[in-house]
């Protein structure tokens, strides 16, 4: 299957077939968050700084049943925001989830990516997730996106990863040979999926990784079809998404899963080696780590068109001047031990939780650091850790 045309209708059948993701459908707002659908945090994250506006408009690229769209209308009350995907099936169900919800401030059209031209404007957020990967020309699809990012705009993308996905690639293929003429027919690809697990002996390593990672949410048959019987996939590495990446014409602002790739996670007990990994490229430094932990499934990161104003906090004056609020997403506040923008268990100190405390009074850091027993460094630790967003005066 080469024609993109062949390809895109194929992928518009499976989605028809079994529409994606299979959450289902509330009476209310969802529940939680996820902080790269919400403005302030995801521009607090890529530049360290409170967004200068809230009226933006966000584009929900490939938005399947619309679990996205449906979290980036809520949490961004301000916005107004548009879903795109090829799956006629899956807008319908994204219309109702959002209609149920109260989310009111999207609209949808029937498009592939390529057409994404046909909606008028440029966006602020666009959100690009398990998208690209499914297209014949993920290029293409890139830099049709990165065409409708205004100035200072931002693009998250959300692509697989080859080393991560290795045994799943194995069963794809395996049940492709075993449907033969009937690939294509994604209900005949799930059950003959479900009977090789079903056989294969227990010690499989198949079986093992699947039970081990995927099997949870792959009693769904939605999911299940779209891991092992999809018509078109394609898996990165870190040369290979950089490649994508450069091919935008966008600035990599940096992975928003940035735990991952720190080197001191797997190398922290050699210093020596640590210190050797200082001289290496950022990209050099990503395929090294890829490499040593194998085990990462997906790419996730931030694009940016320029300009985009940073700010890391260096100068003691100006942070002294900002005014600090505490992050928008977190949850057990008012406490000292709190879940997170990332849903990390984080425990506060005294100070700490005094000083997130007097983020309620729209004081400058100079004036409540003048109340609170805290140093103006952990003040730059709260900045780091997305504990606080600050405004700069």
């Amino acid at each position: 299957m080469s024609d993109p045309q062949t390809i895109s209708t194929a992928v518009a059948n499976l989605y028809n077939t079994y529409p994606f993701p299979p959450e289902p459908l509330l009476d209310e707002p969802p529940p939680g968050y996820n902080w790269r659908w919400h403005w302030t945090s995801a521009y607090n994250f890529c530049t360290g700084v409170k967004p200068p506006r809230q009226d933006i408009r966000i584009l929900d690229a490939g938005c399947g049943t619309g679990v996205g769209t449906e979290y980036l209308v809520h949490l961004n009350p301000e916005a107004t925001v548009v879903g795109i995907d090829l799956s006629a099936g899956a807008l319908d169900v994204a219309r109702e989830r959002c209609q149920r919800s109260g989310a009111n401030r999207v609209e949808f059209h029937h498009l592939s990516l390529f057409d994404v031209e046909q909606v008028p404007g440029e966006f602020d957020l666009i959100n690009c997730v398990g998208v690209l990967h499914h297209t014949p020309d993920p290029i293409g699809g890139i830099q049709a996106l990165a065409k409708k990012l205004a100035p200072g705009g931002l693009l998250h993308i959300f692509v697989y990863g080859e080393l991560g996905r290795w045994e799943i690639q194995l069963m794809q293929k395996a049940i492709a040979l075993l449907q033969g003429d009937k690939r294509g027919d994604y209900r005949d690809g799930v059950n003959v999926g479900r009977q090789v697990f079903a056989s294969l002996p227990e010690n499989n390593r198949i079986v093992q990784y699947e039970k081990r990672r995927w099997a949870m949410e792959n009693q769904r048959d939605e999911c299940f079809a779209d891991m092992y019987v999809h018509p078109q996939e394609i898996d990165y590495n870190v040369e290979t998404v950089f490649d994508l990446i450069d091919a935008s014409g966008l600035d990599f602002v940096g992975f928003s899963n940035a735990g991952y790739w720190d080197i001191e996670r797997l190398l922290g007990k050699a210093p020596e080696l640590v210190e050797r990994a200082k001289g290496l490229s950022d990209r050099q430094l990503y395929r090294l780590i890829e490499l040593l932990d194998p085990e990462i499934s997906h790419y996730e990161f931030f694009l940016s068109r320029p300009p985009l104003a940073k700010n890391n906090w260096s100068d003691d004056q100006v942070l002294l001047q900002a005014t600090p609020e505490r992050h928008p997403c977190m949850e057990g506040w008012p406490g000292q031990s709190i879940f997170n923008y990332d849903y990390q268990v984080v425990k506060l100190t005294d100070g700490e939780f005094e000083f997130l405390q007097a983020c309620d009074t729209n004081s400058t850091v100079a004036e409540i650091l003048a109340n609170v027993s805290l140093e103006l460094d952990e003040v730059r630790k709260l900045q780091q850790q997305q504990l606080i967003i600050l405004s700069q005066n």
